[in-house]
C-alpha cells in the first residue's frame, strides 16, 4: 500500500488536487455554484506552475464542453467541472463527447435544476444526463470524490472503453464541508493513471482519422450507437479491474455497490450519495433494537449494476429506494426505476417502494429515514402493502 498523507479539506479542493495529480493537458471550465472552487483551485495550480495544463476560460458551460471535445479529439487528456444548469447547458455536447468516444473526465457538483432558482443539492442534474452515454460515478464522501476522480481517468482512457466519465459529488454537503481525507503522493497517482496515449488523435497525421462525420440515411449511425452500448458494457469489467488495483494501492475498497448489514437483512434501503451515511447510522440504531436493517449504496450508476443489486436484494422482504431526483410522469425516481428493473426477473418478487426526498437541499433528517424503515417493517410483517410514490418530508 502506498504512503498517504491525511489532510483536512473540502470535497471540491481535494477533487481539484486529484485532477492536478492526474496531469491533464487541457482544462476548459466555467464557474457555477457549487462547483466554482474546483476550477478556481485548479486555476491556481496552473498559475503556480504546479501543473502544466492549458487552462481555457470560456463564456459558458456549452463552450467549456465544446473546447473539451476539440482538445480531446486532438489527443489531449482533458478534464472539466460543472453543476446544475451548467450541466444542462452542455446537454448536446455530452452526447457528442460520448458519440465521438472521447475520455473526458468531468466533476459534477450535484445541484437542483431551476425553476424555482435553487443552488442546493439534489441529483436532478446528473439524472437528467443519465442517458448521454457517460460512465457515471457517485461519491458519498470527499474521500470517495478524490478516489473516483483518479479511477475515472483510468476507466475512461482504457482502450476497451474510451468514454467520458462523470464523477458526481453532492453540492455543499460534500463539495464544501471539511472532511478528513487520505491523499496519495503525486508520483504514485501519476504512475497509476499513466501517460494518456490517444487511439484516434485528430492531429496524428501519420494515421489520419475523421471526427464529427455526417451519417445520414443508410449511414452507420445505428452501428455507432451499438458500439457505444458495447463500450459501456465493457466498462463493467474495466471498472472492477481498475478498482481492484486502486484498492491495493490505497487500502480503500471500491464496488459498483457497497453494502452494510445485507448478510441477513430483512428490510433494505437503496440510496446514492451523501445520504448513505445517515442511512447507515439509522440502520445501526435499528439493529440494536432487533430490526434486521440493511443499506445498499450505489456508487456506479452507469453502467447500472443490475446483477449485483439483484443478488444483494434477493433475500430481503421489502426494499425502499430513495431518489434525490424526480422523473416526472414515471412510476418513481430514476434510481427506483433502475432497481425495480433489476429485480424484475427475481424468483421471488420483492415488494419495493419509491421515495423522493431532499429536493433542492431539503433536510434529510434521521426521523425521515426511520419512517422509511418503519414502512418497510410493516410491509415485511404483512401488516401493510407497498403504496405509490412517497414524497418524504414534503409539507
Amino acid at each position: 500500500m502506498a504512503t498517504q498523507k491525511t489532510v483536512s479539506t473540502t470535497g471540491n479542493i481535494v477533487v481539484a488536487d486529484a485532477m492536478r495529480q492526474c496531469r491533464p493537458d487541457v482544462m476548459a471550465a466555467y464557474p457555477i455554484t457549487p462547483q466554482t472552487t474546483i476550477v478556481e483551485e485548479f486555476a491556481a495550480y496552473v498559475a503556480q506552475g504546479r501543473v502544466h495544463t492549458e487552462y481555457i476560460t470560456v463564456e459558458s458551460e456549452h463552450s467549456a464542453m465544446s473546447a473539451c471535445i476539440g482538445a480531446s479529439a486532438a489527443g489531449a487528456r482533458v478534464m472539466t467541472a460543472t453543476s446544475s444548469q451548467g450541466l444542462a447547458l452542455m446537454w448536446e455536447e455530452l452526447h457528442i463527447a460520448s458519440g465521438m468516444r472521447l475520455p473526458i473526465i468531468m466533476a459534477n457538483a450535484n445541484r437542483a435544476l431551476s425553476a424555482p432558482i435553487n443552488i442546493h443539492c439534489d441529483h436532478s442534474d446528473a439524472m437528467g444526463a443519465r442517458d448521454a452515454g457517460w460512465v457515471m460515478l457517485f461519491a458519498e464522501t470527499a474521500q470517495e470524490a478524490y478516489d473516483n476522480t483518479i479511477m475515472a481517468t483510468r476507466i475512461g482512457e482504457n482502450p476497451d472503453v474510451l468514454l467520458p466519465v462523470m464523477s458526481c459529488l453532492d453540492g455543499f454537503i460534500t463539495t464544501h464541508s471539511i472532511d478528513r481525507i487520505d491523499v496519495l503522493d503525486d508520483d504514485t497517482v501519476a504512475g497509476f493513471v499513466g501517460e494518456y496515449v490517444p487511439q484516434n488523435a485528430l492531429l496524428d497525421i501519420d494515421q489520419p482519422v475523421t471526427h464529427g462525420a455526417f451519417s445520414g440515411l443508410g449511414g452507420p449511425f445505428f452501428e455507432f450507437k451499438r458500439a457505444q452500448r458495447d463500450a459501456i458494457e465493457r466498462s463493467r469489467e474495466v471498472i472492477k479491474s481498475v478498482a481492484a488495483e486502486y484498492s491495493e494501492l490505497s487500502g480503500r475498497p471500491f464496488g459498483a455497490i457497497e453494502t452494510w448489514g445485507m448478510e441477513d437483512a430483512e428490510v433494505a434501503i437503496v440510496v446514492i450519495g451523501s445520504t448513505a451515511g445517515n442511512t447507515r447510522h439509522v440502520a445501526r440504531q435499528l439493529r440494536a433494537q432487533g430490526v434486521k436493517a440493511g443499506v445498499v449504496k450505489v456508487r456506479v450508476f452507469r453502467p447500472f449494476p443490475y446483477a449485483e443489486l439483484a443478488a444483494t436484494l434477493s433475500g430481503v422482504k421489502a426494499v425502499a429506494v430513495m431518489d434525490r431526483a424526480e422523473s416526472f410522469g414515471a412510476e418513481g425516481g430514476p434510481l427506483f426505476l433502475e432497481v425495480r428493473s433489476a429485480l424484475y426477473d427475481a424468483e421471488t418478487r420483492v415488494p419495493i417502494v419509491g421515495y423522493i426526498y431532499g429536493l433542492g437541499g431539503s433536510d434529510v433528517r434521521l426521523d425521515l429515514i426511520e419512517r422509511v424503515y418503519a414502512d418497510l417493517s410493516d410491509i415485511a410483517a404483512g401488516t401493510a402493502q407497498p403504496g405509490g410514490l412517497v414524497y418524504l418530508g414534503a409539507r
